[in-house]
C-alpha cells in the first residue's frame, strides 16, 4: 500500500483549494466581461456596486457572529473544566502542539458522535463536540475529532469559506439583476444585429455561473475537509484516532425523526466533521466528502 505524506496531502488540498477559488474569480470576471459588452461599462459598473454591497453586507454579519450563530441554533452550553476535564485536558494540549489560543468550549446534547468549530481566527474560535461524542469515543478518538476541528480553526477554514461565500454571493446577484434587466432593456436594430452572439452568450453565462460556483464552493468545502483531516495527524502524528473515531460515526443509524433534526440547522451542517443528516447524495453536491474516502486516505498515512 503506498504511503501518504499528511504533509504532501495539506500542501495538495490547499493548492486545490485556492486554485478553484482561483476559478471562481475567473468565471466573475467572464461574466462581467459579457454584461459589459451587452450592457455598457457604466451600467454593469453599477451592477458590480450593488452585488458587492448586498454580498458583503450579508456575509460580514454572519462572519463577525458566525459562532454565536452556531452555537445558539444547537443550544450549546459552556464546557466547563470541572465537568469536562478530558475535553478540556486534550484540547489543551492539542493547543499547545498547534501554537495556537485555546478555544471557547462547548457542548451540546445529542447522542450521535459530531463536532463543530466557528469563529472568525483563532483569537474568537469555538469549539463545540456532542454529548455522544464524548460518551462514545476513546480519550485516543476524542483527541483526533479535535484536532480535526482545532485544524479548521488553524487553517483560517472559516475565513477562506467566508471569502468564497462572498465571490459566490456576488456572481449569484450579478446574474439575477442581470437576467432581469436584459428583458426590458431595449436596443435598437443595428445593436441586435450586432451584439445577438453576445446576448446570447452572455444570458447563457449569467445562468449556469451560479451554478457551476456553487458546485465549485461545495468542491472547495470538501478540501478544507481532507486538509483539516491531514492537519489533525499532523498535530497528534498519528491517525489513529480520527480514523476509528470516523469508523464510529460511518456505523451510526441516520437521523430518523423530525425531532432530532431540529437540533441542527441546515445552514449549519457544513461545520460539522461529518453531515449531521447523513443524506445519501452525490459527492458533487456534498458538503463533505465520504467518510469512507477519508478513512481510506487516513490508513494510508
Amino acid at each position: 500500500m503506498d504511503r501518504i505524506s499528511f504533509h504532501e496531502q495539506i500542501s495538495r488540498n490547499k493548492i486545490k483549494s485556492f486554485l478553484l477559488l482561483a476559478s471562481i474569480l475567473i468565471v466573475l470576471i467572464l461574466l462581467g466581461f459579457f454584461i459589459g459588452k451587452v450592457v455598457g461599462p457604466d451600467y454593469f459598473f453599477i451592477i458590480m456596486i450593488i452585488s458587492i454591497i448586498f454580498s458583503v453586507f450579508y456575509i460580514w454579519f454572519g462572519y463577525y457572529n458566525s459562532h454565536k450563530i452556531a452555537l445558539a441554533s444547537v443550544n450549546a452550553k459552556p464546557a466547563s473544566y470541572s465537568e469536562y476535564p478530558m475535553y478540556n485536558q486534550v484540547i489543551e494540549s492539542l493547543c499547545i502542539a498547534s501554537g495556537i489560543p485555546k478555544p471557547k468550549l462547548y457542548v451540546m446534547h445529542e447522542n450521535h458522535i459530531n463536532a463543530f468549530a466557528s469563529g472568525r481566527d483563532p483569537e474568537n474560535a469555538v469549539i463545540c463536540v456532542t454529548t455522544g461524542c464524548l460518551e462514545k469515543l476513546d480519550k485516543h478518538e476524542l483527541e483526533g475529532v479535535l484536532a480535526h476541528e482545532l485544524s479548521h480553526v488553524a487553517n483560517y477554514d472559516i475565513r477562506f469559506m467566508t471569502l468564497t461565500a462572498v465571490l459566490v454571493g456576488m456572481i449569484t446577484i450579478i446574474s439575477e439583476i442581470f437576467l432581469r434587466s436584459i428583458f426590458w432593456k431595449s436596443l435598437d436594430n443595428d445593436n441586435k444585429k450586432n451584439q445577438s452572439i453576445i446576448i446570447i452568450i452572455g444570458i447563457i453565462l449569467a445562468i449556469i455561473a451560479p451554478i457551476i460556483t456553487s458546485l465549485v464552493q461545495l468542491s472547495i468545502s470538501r478540501k478544507r475537509e481532507y486538509t483539516a483531516d491531514a492537519s489533525a495527524v499532523k498535530f497528534i502524528r498519528s491517525p489513529t484516532g480520527l480514523k476509528n473515531a470516523l469508523k464510529k460515526i460511518q456505523k451510526e443509524h441516520p437521523l430518523k425523526n423530525s425531532e432530532e433534526k431540529h437540533h441542527y440547522n441546515k445552514a449549519l451542517a457544513p461545520l460539522f466533521i461529518s453531515d449531521p443528516f447523513k443524506r445519501k447524495i452525490s459527492e458533487l453536491f456534498a458538503t463533505h466528502p465520504s467518510i469512507e474516502k477519508r478513512i481510506e486516505i487516513l490508513e494510508k498515512m
